[in-house]
């Protein structure tokens, strides 16, 4: 039988004051005093209440979110010994297998000594041939199927287009399909995109720009005489 663990003391409680004040929990085992809990359960104890009497030590027992008060002979700061697991009833005996009577060693067949070298002769021969004639390569099947490669790219065609009045429209063809239909552009968008090609390709784009900037100013130079001559003839009506 082994003796009782001592109550928490004084001395206990005044270490588990100091712990508790650092931070630090103050582990603790419940004793055959305390009653709803298991004997040598262990638990931490939360905090100590100021005046000590009663079940003033608030402790959290292990795996539990839930706090118990308890009053200090409930309570041990000494670890309880571990239990020694029972020990395992020995097997029952093994019944010994059944004798088996043991089968006539077979004698080897006597042959006369000749035949037995030549055949021995022969197993040797053969296996060194079979040992320095590699096996026939088996060729490799080729799968009828084509293996999926890379898919081919798209051919992309982008058409640029001038009218005699200086008007740009572009067109894009993938493949064989019309994607973007011919969609009018500004001419300064298109001597913007010319800057970033060929110099033979921005020649030719330029060219034409030019070409239409000057048919434009003939017009405007037209169309302004006409308008002087209608303001002309308003103003002979008028007077």
């Amino acid at each position: 039988m082994t003796d009782a663990p001592a109550a928490l003391s004084d001395q206990d409680l005044a270490a588990a004051r100091a712990e508790l004040a650092e931070g630090r929990p103050f582990p603790v085992w419940f004793t055959a005093a305390a009653v709803g809990v298991p004997v040598g359960g262990s638990a931490k104890i939360v905090s100590v209440g100021e005046p000590a009497e009663g079940d003033f030590v608030e402790v959290r027992p292990t795996g539990s979110r839930d706090t118990v008060f308890c009053s200090p002979n409930e309570l041990t700061s000494t670890r309880p010994p571990r239990k020694r697991a029972r020990q395992a009833a020995p097997p029952p005996p093994a019944t010994p297998p059944a004798p088996v009577a043991a089968a006539p060693a077979k004698q080897p067949e006597r042959r006369p000594k000749e035949v037995v070298e030549r055949s021995d002769t022969v197993e040797r021969n053969g296996t060194a041939e079979r040992a320095g004639t590699p096996p026939p390569a088996v060729p490799e099947r080729r799968s009828s199927r084509p293996r999926p490669g890379a898919a081919r790219p798209t051919e992309v065609t982008v058409t640029l287009s001038s009218t005699a009045d200086g008007e740009w429209t572009v067109e894009v063809v993938t493949g064989r399909k019309r994607t973007v239909r011919p969609t009018p552009v500004q001419p300064a968008e298109v001597a913007k995109a010319a800057r970033s090609l060929p110099p033979a390709v921005a020649e030719a784009i330029e060219s034409s720009l030019v070409a239409a900037r000057q048919r434009q100013i003939e017009r405007v130079e037209r169309l302004r005489a006409e308008l002087d001559a209608a303001q002309r003839a308003l103003q002979d009506l008028s007077g």
